[in-house]
């Protein structure tokens, strides 16, 4: 099959008012040493204001393609639509407020080319807030099915995936209970039927995980997840003997304090030291340029 393009990056948004950070992440994608792509962002019925800096983006870069609509759908629906119209022979994922690092798409462009037995990768990645690094994150190399139950085995907004993947199976699911958990639920039903991915053991990707992560996370999303989660745990034959409990971890979660849920993830995976002077401010329109630890992170799987 011939494709136009080598990559489609596709991005859903709906309501990114820290244009700061959006700008971190359209920057990010720009600034690739891979660049045979075209980046499409579909504007999920943001409001007015929003919407007109996203239109504005399509005359910042050739391969930037807007499109969306008035109403909002969703992560999963725009997502969709994006992969619709993608002309590139590999699809990768990204958000409006993480950052890829520079050599992300060129590492996961050529592991797909020369590994054909995988449909997708993911990496590693560097937590981060608006203060910079805080930690990292070590996904699995060969995740199996036990890796799913305790969270998702990659990193959702790394991913690249092969194109032809969504040829033959659907995409995002675009049921409500998959609010927040869209590319959770994708990839336990993508591994039920036989396709395979893989985490390259390299931090390629910074991942935004600040007090606002854990307050998007409300109670009625984990009480889907935990329906999602009975719902694969018991297809893919993992109720038993502990599988039951991983099904309520995200309610239980969500009965925890969010402060005191954000000091325990920041315990498992933040810096033995914080990294100084990690934001390097670009030069024109006083963006930031890219985000770095100057510090060790210390790994934890």
């Amino acid at each position: 099959m011939t494709y136009e393009k080598k990559i489609s990056v596709i991005m859903g948004v709906y309501n990114q008012w820290n244009l700061e950070q959006f700008n971190l992440a359209v920057d990010s994608v720009l600034k690739q040493t891979f660049r045979d792509f075209e980046f499409i962002i579909y504007n999920d019925g943001s409001d007015p204001k929003v919407s007109d800096y996203i239109n504005s983006l399509s005359d910042r870069d050739e391969r930037i393609v807007v499109i969306g609509q008035e109403k909002n759908h969703g992560l999963a629906f725009s997502l969709n639509e994006c992969i619709d119209i993608a002309k590139g022979k590999y699809i990768a994922r990204m958000d409006a407020d993480d950052i890829s690092l520079p050599d992300r798409f060129q590492i996961q462009y050529d592991f797909l080319e020369r590994n054909t037995q995988y449909d997708w990768c993911g990496c590693n990645a560097q937590l981060i807030d608006d203060r910079g690094v805080w930690g990292e994150r070590i996904m699995p190399q060969y995740p199996d099915k036990h890796d799913y139950l305790m969270f998702s085995p990659y990193i959702h907004p790394s991913v690249m995936y092969r194109a032809e993947l969504f040829k033959h199976t659907t995409g995002y699911s675009e049921a409500r209970e998959t609010l927040r958990c869209e590319d959770y639920e994708m990839f336990m039903r993508l591994y039920q039927l036989g396709y395979k991915g893989y985490n390259i053991q390299s931090v390629l990707f910074q991942y935004r995980e600040d007090a606002n992560s854990f307050k998007r996370r409300k109670f009625k999303y984990r009480v889907n997840e935990m329906k999602i989660r009975y719902r694969n745990f018991s297809s893919m034959h993992m109720m038993f003997p502990i599988g039951w409990v991983y099904c309520i971890r995200p309610v239980a979660a969500g009965l925890i304090p969010t402060k005191l849920l954000s000091f325990i993830k920041r315990k498992r995976y933040e810096n033995i030291e914080r990294p100084e002077a990690e934001i390097i401010q670009a030069n024109t329109g006083g963006t930031a340029d890219v985000l770095r630890g100057t510090q060790s992170v210390r790994r934890v799987i």
